[in-house]
């Protein structure tokens, strides 16, 4: 059965991507709509993220499918693994937070720098499935400024005791295991800063809720806490080092929210399509005022746009020339393009746009919190400032 959703691609973007590409973005299409959408609605209304979505995913081979196939991972391109950011969010930002956490994360880090044994240990319990993680960098009073985190790890004999806490963790709740960025130094020295590997049930570990959220509600929040945390020596990432490691980390991921973003925003153009034709008022459809017709027209150059960023900076990843700074600026454009879209969307919806059935406020919620996460719309300002100028304006 094909899929329900046909895409948005006023440019002739398909013709950008190879055939394998949109196989497997059509595959995810697919499964999105038969799968993810129907139950996503009362999932995000009681809160609860939807578990029974995991075996689907990991059968698919999306999580970690950028990584190497030599680990059971599925070894995509980037524009691949962007296009499956883009369809997951299309469902819903909830769960391809989720996907990113679990892979660019939590995979690309052991990965990355981690050892041969832990890599071979832990991929392919997690492109599977079996084990799921959480990322611990942003503490209560450090989020975007990780360099002063106050959780330490302290070298014994045997191994490592770590001491913090971490705050706004996704799926902190239901990982089996975190990987723990801490000082193993003075607290006035980033350098120090080493990513270990933690499981959920060791001794002093907890997670936590948090209640009350407003968004990202089909997603598992939480506060870490670590008390007296014994971990033995193989659980420090050996090939950590310094702030840059888990910036390395947060670049991965906010390269798949630049896709996912372009995910939310056409899902909610969708629905403002078809809702304009339908929608009737003053005797014909609400698309032929010329109010609509602009908000549509907008809608559409905004995401044509942002598409032609994704691919252009996917190409550039593949080919190993993208650098942080471009990743930063398509995050920063794509997801305010993307809450301005959601906002409209839900204007031109009426008041049938606060209903659960229909999708713009769900993304729009989501989409403020997008935003805000793995560096907000500000930082990236500053980032792309201190590219243009040479000047820092952090300090």
């Amino acid at each position: 059965m094909g899929s329900k959703f046909h895409g948005v691609d006023f440019y002739q973007i398909d013709s950008l991507l190879s055939e394998e590409e949109r196989a497997i973005r059509d595959t995810v299409r697919e499964w999105v709509d038969e799968h993810l959408i129907p139950v996503i609605g009362e999932a995000y209304v009681a809160g609860k993220f939807p578990k029974q979505l995991i075996p689907g995913m990991a059968e698919l081979g999306l999580f970690g499918a950028n990584l190497p196939e030599e680990y059971g991972c599925a070894g995509l391109n980037n524009v691949a693994y962007g296009l499956i950011m883009q369809e997951l969010e299309r469902g819903d930002s909830g769960v391809r937070s989720f996907a990113s956490v679990q892979g660019a994360l939590v995979m690309y880090p052991i990965y990355t720098f981690g050892s041969e044994e832990q890599t071979k240990e832990w991929l392919p319990q997690m492109t599977s499935g079996k084990s799921i993680g959480c990322f611990g960098l942003t503490e209560p009073d450090y989020g975007s400024n990780p360099a002063g985190m106050i959780t330490v790890a302290k070298e014994t004999k045997d191994g490592w005791v770590l001491n913090g806490a971490k705050m706004w963790i996704t799926n902190g709740s239901t990982a089996h295991a975190a990987i723990i960025w801490a000082k193993t130094g003075k607290l006035d020295d980033p350098d120090s800063i080493r990513g270990f590997i933690v499981p959920a049930n060791t001794k002093g570990f907890s997670a936590k809720d948090q209640k009350g959220k407003l968004s990202l509600r089909a997603s598992d929040t939480s506060e870490l806490v670590l008390q007296d945390v014994h971990v033995p020596k193989d659980a420090l990432l050996p090939k950590s080092g310094g702030l840059k490691s888990p910036l390395m980390c947060l670049t991965a991921a906010r390269y798949g929210i630049a896709w996912g973003a372009v995910g939310a925003a056409m899902a909610c153009y969708d629905e403002a399509v078809s809702y304009a034709k339908q929608r009737v008022m003053f005797g014909k459809p609400i698309g032929g005022f010329q109010l609509q017709q602009a908000r549509l027209a907008d809608m559409l150059t905004e995401i044509t746009k942002a598409q032609l960023l994704c691919v252009q900076l996917g190409r550039l990843k593949d080919e190993g020339k993208s650098t942080p700074q471009q990743v930063s600026l398509a995050k920063r454009n794509n997801v305010n393009m993307a809450t301005d879209v959601a906002r409209e969307t839900r204007r031109l919806l009426g008041a049938n746009g606060i209903l659960a059935e229909y999708q713009a406020l769900r993304h729009l919620a989501n989409l403020e919190s997008v935003y805000t996460y793995e560096g907000t719309h500000d930082i990236h300002t500053l980032i792309l400032g201190q590219e243009i100028t040479g000047l820092s304006a952090f300090n």
